[in-house]
């Protein structure tokens, strides 16, 4: 049976065989287990000051979140909330972008489309929401390392980390506009504290493509460098010097600061079914290919 097939029949539990592997002596060695089954999407690399680095290592396709992608990073995140010795985690991507976004060949699979629908209809997190979420709810600071790349869903997830950091020339966009949808991966509860209102707006309302230096100015990203990578690992030794428990408290109620309710997530999905089944997504996406294709008038109030 497969690891996927022991989490849908044990709902919460995660990668099963990780867990019965988190009593390795030592933090290499259950990092060496996890690696197994997270390859070859995710590669999991023991880094300084007791830190762990979550590489994206879909270089072929930049990174773009497939669904097994997806199923994978959220059950590595429910695991290391279980290694009480890790203090910290830097999520970054291999290869030439952090990520372009989701993966649109299997959203757009026909085969999916059961899967899809169930996500938007059920009366908890989709998977679409949680795989960004669950970074905020990790029990120790999340840091992403930001470059080529960061783009709608891509963004939506380096949004829910703790702190971003991006060369200047990475390009960003919230993209779902371009493709008449809504972004649904979360941003109602990781943008709030993060980015201004009117920012957020323009932003989600235009899907414009700006870069680092840009992202920077609107609160995107917290630094820009060069060297993104080595300012992360430079913070995660700084925060190393503090109690791991202090460190884990100032996350959760400067979190608490910007709580917003769940019902912002039923928005999201509420949202982006009535645009799956109105008229001007199906433009929309003519649209980006054919310039002249014209939208009909607002159908929703």
């Amino acid at each position: 049976m497969s690891v996927l097939s022991v989490s849908k029949i044990l709902p919460g539990v995660g990668f099963l065989p990780f867990s019965q592997r988190a009593t390795a002596s030592s933090l290499a060695q259950r990092i060496k287990a996890a690696n197994d089954n997270l390859a070859p999407d995710v590669r999991l690399e023991l880094s300084g000051d007791d830190s762990v680095i979550v590489w994206l290592t879909r270089i072929d396709k930049r990174n773009a979140l497939s669904f097994a992608l997806m199923d994978k990073l959220i059950d590595l995140a429910h695991l290391l909330t279980t290694w009480t010795d890790v203090r910290a985690v830097i999520l970054a991507g291999e290869g030439k972008s952090f990520s372009t976004g989701i993966d649109l060949a299997d959203l757009n699979n026909p085969k999916n489309l059961k899967q899809v629908a169930w996500e938007l209809i059920k009366p908890f997190q989709s998977k679409f929401q949680k795989v960004c979420l669950v970074w905020r709810e990790l029990p120790m600071p999340v840091i992403s390392v930001l470059h080529g790349h960061c783009l709608g869903a891509g963004l939506q997830l380096a949004l829910a980390t703790d702190i971003r950091i991006a060369t200047a020339d990475c390009q960003f966009a919230i993209m779902e506009a371009k493709w008449g949808l809504v972004p649904d991966m979360g941003l109602t509860q990781s943008a709030m504290g993060v980015l201004r209102a009117d920012i957020v707006k323009e932003l989600a309302m235009t899907a414009r493509i700006f870069d680092g230096q840009q992202a920077f100015d609107y609160g995107v990203v917290s630094y820009l460098s060069d060297t993104p990578m080595a300012v992360a690992k430079d913070l995660v030794a700084e925060l190393s010097n503090c109690s791991p428990d202090a460190v884990l408290a100032s996350k959760r109620i400067i979190n608490a600061m910007y709580h917003t309710p769940a019902t912002t997530l039923y928005q999201e999905k509420l949202w982006q079914i009535k645009l799956l089944l109105g008229k001007n997504r199906k433009l929309a996406v003519k649209k980006a290919k054919d310039e002249t294709v014209k939208f009909i008038g607002r159908q929703f109030n």
